[in-house]
């Protein structure tokens, strides 16, 4: 049944229509992918900071209007949109924090946003290189929103959904434009944080790409795991596993372990947006080289096995300290194994992890 008022049930953006009010109120769209031939990575984050400044937008979270021709309710603070690309051969790539981005940025989140229904998504360098101009599609659901709070009065909430799908082009650091058949995982945060409060995260996803291209994975895993700096017992984080596009099991954090051994070489660490290598960026901790997280709730276990094979590391400038936070955005095998609900679960694919924290002094 259609009804004018249905499509009225959500926020028809992203994110609720609630202003940012305070200098650190942020909202952030993640888009992380993975060629199913295993070569090409897509990695963007759109992102809003602080409150009103009087110009005008099409939709919160949408570029300045002066960028794509929009307008509307009242434009929040500054607005950063990085696009990372990776090609087997020839590297990392990646635009400055001005990259151009859609005024009506593609999300699962969107409402209503019916499954099989694909959207355009373009970022891309002020320059055209590089640049990803690419359709995406919702194949799953997404998880319960999860928030953590941490500091004095600051917090974090998210959600995830996996199973997304792409296909476009991308263009290299060197101009070259390749097809791609994407698989990947959208996220969207919304809160109120400073990255060295924020202290450090790990986070990851991998999707079983063996079922149909145009279907949503038969398994995929979210992982989560934040560390801010206080108090003591703010640390907060999750383990979801989806079967078919729906999520089936969610372990929280007191069910999880979490080990890391070793160090990617830091000649695979690639330094990200190019203006960072020129600014004496300070060093931050290694990549680990393996990371093995054991969930563990009643009958039901899952074992995540991650390597790392090579990263770009995103300096991102702190609002509120001399020191970058970094987000080093690591490709890798991942091979799951475990038993839910009774049934055997067991893939081996590429996976994304996140591993952030502050630069050392």
């Amino acid at each position: 049944m259609s009804h004018p008022t249905l499509a009225r049930l959500g926020p028809p953006g992203p994110f609720p229509h609630a202003p940012l009010t305070h200098p650190l109120d942020r909202k952030w769209l993640h888009y992380a992918f993975l060629s199913r031939c295993g070569r090409q990575a897509l990695i963007a984050n759109l992102s809003v900071l602080g409150p009103s400044t009087g110009a005008v937008l099409a939709d919160p979270g949408a570029a300045p209007a002066g960028r794509r021709g929009g307008t509307g309710t009242a434009a929040e603070g500054q607005h950063m949109a990085i696009l990372l690309v990776h090609e087997e051969g020839r590297g990392w790539s990646s635009t400055q924090f001005n990259a151009e981005q859609p005024a009506l940025p593609w999300s699962a989140f969107r409402s209503p946003h019916p499954h099989g229904e694909s959207g355009a998504f373009r970022v891309a360098a002020r320059s055209g290189t590089p640049a990803a101009d690419v359709r995406l599609r919702r194949t799953s659901r997404p998880c319960t929103s999860q928030c953590a709070s941490f500091g004095e009065d600051e917090h974090l909430r998210w959600q995830s959904e996996p199973g997304v799908l792409g296909r476009g082009a991308l263009r290299h650091g060197d101009g070259a434009l390749t097809s791609t058949d994407l698989l990947g995982y959208h996220e969207r945060v919304r809160g109120r944080w400073s990255w060295p409060t924020l202290g450090g995260w790990v986070f990851g996803f991998v999707n079983d790409p063996s079922g149909p291209g145009d279907a949503a994975p038969p398994s995929a895993v979210v992982f989560t795991l934040i560390q801010p700096t206080f108090p003591a017992d703010a640390a907060n984080g999750s383990v979801m596993l989806w079967r078919d596009g729906r999520m089936v099991r969610h372990f929280p954090r007191r069910n999880l372990r979490v080990a890391v051994s070793g160090s990617l070489d830091r000649d695979r660490v690639a330094m990200v947006p190019p203006l960072a290598d020129v600014l004496g960026t300070p060093p931050t901790a290694a990549v680990p080289g393996r990371l093995l997280i054991t969930a563990r709730l009643g009958d039901d276990r899952l074992v995540l096995d991650f390597r790392s094979h090579t990263a770009g590391r995103i300096a991102n400038p702190s609002e509120t300290s001399l020191r970058p936070f970094s987000v080093h955005e690591t490709l890798g095998p991942c091979t799951v194994r475990g038993r839910v609900g009774g049934r055997d679960i067991g893939f081996r694919a590429g996976g994304v992890v996140e591993f952030a924290g502050g630069a050392h002094d």
